[in-house]
This record gives structure tokens, C-alpha cells and sequence, in this order.
């Protein structure tokens, strides 16, 4: 049997769980603030994996993830250890915003530093008491609120390890991303730690079949480290489509979009996407796809400027693998058995 595992100065038993609660400040008002992380020690040895949601405040599905995660019966029965913080950015959450009091983006603030700014202390706090005790993560994103992603997986670019974990979580599209300056993958990739960035669904909505493809993805993972059996967790509804590039098509006039492509189309070179009108009807201009792709995210918003993103069109690496593969993502993913808790409709 392992030893206990020590968070935050809080022994947890092998078996056993308990939710550790970090300071990080104390607000304007006197306020506590504090990084809460829910750890779970099994009774088996094995890996040290962490999950990890609202880097940006406003991206609450990711807290919807974690939740469900936590309830999971797999999680039960666990080798090694899981640590779950549902709520990375708690400034954020509160005031349903994506930055921080101090207006900086967390997610480019990694590693941080004990003497920095407010985000630049809570990033190093992250960083310190989180990632570096593990092995591997996951971090959960959705697109910023008006936009709405497919749910994807983004892994750095070369690492076959990650590719193979990416294979294992199974979502409908995996893309390799650069790692951006600052972010948490590029300070957990310096540490040696693996970490997968998953993206789905939208700002400050919850969104059914984002939920569900990421909480089956994570227990793939875990199962696909030894943290878990495959009883209970569910199968793959088929392989992820992989994507070497992605580009996003801009809006080549201000009006009023129609949108004609829904996430998770595959779109020919020069298909119509959308078309903008001016509000007299007079001025009509198409949105056309620059290549052949996958539609993995879009804007919800129906009044846009010139040059505003509107459609992320990622080009796989095979493309009659992802014309069969897109037939009906959505569908495909909402017939897996309901992981909803008994007592609740969402």
C-alpha cells in the first residue's frame, strides 16, 4: 500500500479523499481566496494526474467536467493519486470574466513568480503545488463566450507520449498546437510534465456533448495510464480525426452573418460557410473555407465587424478518414449512456 500523499500540508490516506483548500489572497473586503483541489489517494500505487478547470473564469464547462469526474464510479476504485481542481481562476469565476482583478490572463503568466503580480502568484502557486507533483494533465477550455468550439484535443507538436494519450482520450478531433509563451502547457512541458489542453463548447454556457465527450475522454486516459479498469469507463465512438494545421476565416465586411455551416462540418475548399449582409441589403459578401477541413469552432454572434474571426477550420492529416468521420459527431457522442447523477436534469 502507498504512503499517504501530503497536499498542502494536509495528509490524505491511501483510500481515502479530501478537498485541500490553498490560501491564494485575501480581497479588497478582507475576503479569503483560496485554490481548492480535490485529491483522491488510492489504495494502489500508480500515477499522479491532475485535472484542471477555469484558468479562464468565464470557461465553466470544464467545472461541469470536474464535477462529473469526481462522481464517476471508476474514479472509486483508483491506483494512484488524482488531484481535481475544478476552479483554478476563482476571481474570475465569481465575477464571470476571463482575467484576473489585476486584467492579466492567467494563462500567460505561467510559471509565475511568489513576488509577482496577483496572476503571476497564483500561476506560480499553481505551478508549485499542483503540476510539478505530477506525472501528467489535463486542462479543460471552452471558447470564449459569443464562439462555441468542437470538443478537440490539442497536443504540442512531437511528443509522441501525448499523441498516444490524445489517441486514448478519443476526442472528435486532436490538433497539434504550438505551445503559446507564458500558458501552462509551455511551463508543464519545461517541468516534464505532460499535459493534454482540451477545448470544447463555449464561455459561461454549459453544453451536453462537450460535457460528456470530455469526462469519457479523462477516464480513457486513466484508464490508458493503469489508473483505472475499463469497467465503467466509456468506449470510443470511433478514432479521433488528427490535424496538423488549423487557420480561422475572417469576416471580409461588417453586417449581419448567416451562418450555413454548423461545428463539426467537413467543408470542401471553397465551400460557403456563411454570407454577410448589410443591413440594407444592398452589400452581400460569402464566406468561403480556404481549404479543405473541418469546421472546429465559430462565432455565435450574428452582428460582426470586418476582420473578426468566424469560422477555425482545421485541415486533417487524411481526408476521406474525416469526410466518414464528421458525418454526425454530435449524434454519435450523445447516443453513449447519460452520465447525469440520479438526481438531476441539466
Amino acid at each position: 500500500m502507498p504512503s499517504p500523499f501530503v497536499f498542502g500540508g494536509t495528509e490524505i490516506a491511501p483510500g481515502s479523499r479530501r478537498t485541500v483548500d490553498l490560501p491564494v489572497s485575501v480581497l479588497s473586503d478582507h475576503t479569503p481566496v483560496t485554490l481548492s483541489a480535490h485529491v483522491i489517494h488510492g489504495r494502489r500505487p500508480g500515477p499522479v494526474m491532475f485535472v484542471s478547470a477555469a484558468v479562464h473564469g468565464d470557461e465553466v464547462i470544464g467545472v461541469e467536467i470536474v464535477r462529473r469526474l469526481l462522481r464517476a464510479g471508476p474514479v472509486s476504485r483508483l491506483a494512484g493519486t488524482l488531484i481535481a481542481v475544478p476552479i483554478v481562476n476563482a476571481f474570475g469565476f465569481l465575477n464571470q470574466s476571463r482575467y484576473l482583478p489585476d486584467r492579466r490572463d492567467l494563462n500567460r503568466c505561467f510559471p509565475g513568480s511568489s513576488q509577482g503580480s496577483l496572476a503571476g502568484r497564483l500561476a506560480d502557486l499553481f505551478m508549485s503545488e499542483v503540476v510539478t507533483r505530477c506525472d501528467v494533465g489535463i486542462d479543460l477550455h471552452s471558447a470564449a463566450v459569443g464562439r462555441t468550439n468542437l470538443p478537440q484535443i490539442r497536443l504540442t507538436p512531437g511528443d509522441a507520449r501525448l499523441r498516444e494519450l490524445g489517441r486514448a482520450f478519443a476526442a472528435p478531433v486532436t490538433l497539434s498546437s504550438k505551445v503559446r509563451e507564458g500558458s501552462l502547457r509551455e511551463a508543464a512541458d519545461r517541468a516534464g510534465v505532460d499535459v493534454l489542453l482540451y477545448e470544447a463548447g463555449e464561455g459561461l454556457r454549459f453544453d451536453e456533448f462537450a460535457a460528456r465527450a470530455g469526462v469519457s475522454g479523462i477516464l480513457r486516459v486513466m484508464q490508458e495510464l493503469g489508473m483505472i479498469a475499463g469497467r465503467g469507463v466509456p468506449k470510443a465512438r470511433g478514432p479521433s480525426v488528427f490535424c496538423q494545421a488549423s487557420s480561422w476565416v475572417r469576416a471580409p465586411s461588417g453586417g449581419l452573418m448567416r451562418t450555413l455551416r454548423r461545428r463539426g462540418d467537413y467543408v470542401e475548399e471553397g465551400a460557403v460557410l456563411g454570407i454577410v449582409s448589410g443591413p440594407f441589403g444592398e452589400i452581400e459578401e460569402e464566406v468561403r473555407a480556404p481549404s479543405a477541413g473541418i469546421v472546429i469552432g465559430r462565432t455565435h454572434l450574428p452582428v460582426v465587424n470586418e476582420g473578426d474571426a468566424l469560422f477555425h477550420v482545421a485541415v486533417p492529416e487524411k481526408a476521406v478518414d474525416a469526410r466518414a468521420a464528421t458525418q454526425d459527431f454530435e449524434a454519435s457522442h450523445l447516443d453513449a449512456p447519460a452520465l447525469f447523477d440520479e438526481d438531476e436534469i441539466i
